[in-house]
């Protein structure tokens, strides 16, 4: 409760007791419905102030007095004099409990604990794990991301910006602002795409990629998206999930993370990019439990002046790629991402991560073992 001012506190032999809650929306509701209920007897030295206050207006001054009109002219003044108390009052007790109100409605207390205010943009790397969100805990359909502190990033697309382009490596502003642009471009191909996320082939991703540059890359990843397998899986730079075993729980993926550039060798734009990713998700067969599947990727690309290097213009080569995914079962290379339910859960005997920790450097792989998420 905020301070009330020295001269406005009940002294201490005269201090009234706290309304309890039912007592004040007891009075709210009796006034609303136009009943004969009284005031709650022991109002506050705040409300007695106010309805002094009242009191004094209710004697019209000379200027205002009624000259003449029908009798009742005066029962009608007394009756907005009563009106005005409960409004005042109401007005009051709303002030100091707004929450009796602004949980009730569209916008409110309720509704913005499950939708925060957004982060600011990711520009560094932080310097340790986000706290857990206040509030209630249970993610549901209507608010996939209720519990987790995915809950204040941004949107999907909106939450890759874009750093300031400038010349490097003997390429001009505009060739930088090109492999920028295409640089997340091509996160959003490869992650954000609802046919792809569905499970559909991530075709604008891999138009976006260098023939000339990436001989190898290419052919695997088509023959990935073909044939699956441990060595050639499409989950190291796609996310898919199989469409007969879950789909999104709405249509917003939660993304995090910052995007650099820097100048290579000569004629060598280099992008790197480092985001987590997000997926709430259901099953696909009905049921309203929300798992969430959390992807984090690095990648490095390269935008290569056609003059100096074998390269088609405006296109991406990658240099690097990592991936690290949770809450998805492991040892299983169909091209696929797999959340885990509740019912689908054995005992880990892997180490514990925190999938939402970015100060961390990535794993270099997962490992053989099956490890533990501390939190989805």
């Amino acid at each position: 409760m905020a301070d009330v001012p020295s001269s406005e506190r009940p002294g201490p032999s005269d201090e009234p007791p706290f309304l309890s809650d039912e007592q004040v929306e007891s009075f709210l509701r009796d006034a609303a419905e136009g009943g004969g209920a009284a005031a709650p007897k022991e109002p506050s030295a705040r409300a007695r102030m106010v309805a002094a206050r009242l009191r004094e207006q209710d004697e019209p001054a000379p200027w205002r007095a009624p000259q003449g009109g029908p009798k009742g002219g005066g029962r009608r003044r007394r009756w907005g004099a009563v009106v005005g108390v409960v409004a005042l009052a109401a007005v009051a007790v709303i002030a100091l409990r707004p929450s009796l109100v602004t949980d009730h409605l569209p916008g409110g207390e309720a509704e913005a604990a499950a939708s925060p205010a957004p982060l600011p943009a990711e520009t560094a790397r932080p310097t340790g794990a986000p706290g857990d969100p206040a509030g209630a805990q249970q993610a549901t359909r209507e608010h996939p991301f209720r519990g987790s502190p995915a809950l204040r990033w941004a949107d999907g697309a909106d939450a890759i910006e874009l750093p300031e382009a400038k010349a490097v490596a003997g390429m001009s502003k505009a060739d930088a602002e090109l492999a920028l642009r295409r640089t997340k471009e091509f996160l959003v191909a490869a992650n954000l795409d609802p046919d792809v996320i569905a499970g559909g082939r991530p075709d604008k991703a891999l138009g976006l990629l260098d023939p000339e540059a990436q001989k190898d890359l290419l052919p695997d990843q088509r023959r990935g998206l073909r044939e699956p397998s441990r060595e050639y899986d499409p989950v190291g730079l796609f996310s898919r999930f199989d469409p007969d075993e879950v789909r999104l729980a709405g249509d917003v993926v939660k993304v995090r993370g910052r995007m650099t550039l820097a100048g290579g060798k000569p004629g060598e734009i280099k992008v790197h990019a480092d985001y987590t990713f997000v997926y709430p998700l259901v099953r696909s067969d009905g049921g309203d439990h929300v798992e969430r599947t959390i992807v984090r990727r690095e990648i490095t690309t390269l935008l290569l002046d056609p003059d100096r290097w074998y390269a088609t213009p405006g296109k991406l080569a990658i240099e690097e790629y990592k991936v690290n995914t949770f809450n998805t079962a492991c040892e299983v290379y169909d091209g696929y991402l797999h959340p885990v339910f509740p019912e689908d859960r054995e005992q880990a005997t892997g180490p514990s991560v925190d999938p939402y920790d970015r100060s961390r450097e990535m794993r270099e792989t997962q490992g053989e073992e099956c490890g533990t998420v501390t939190r989805t």
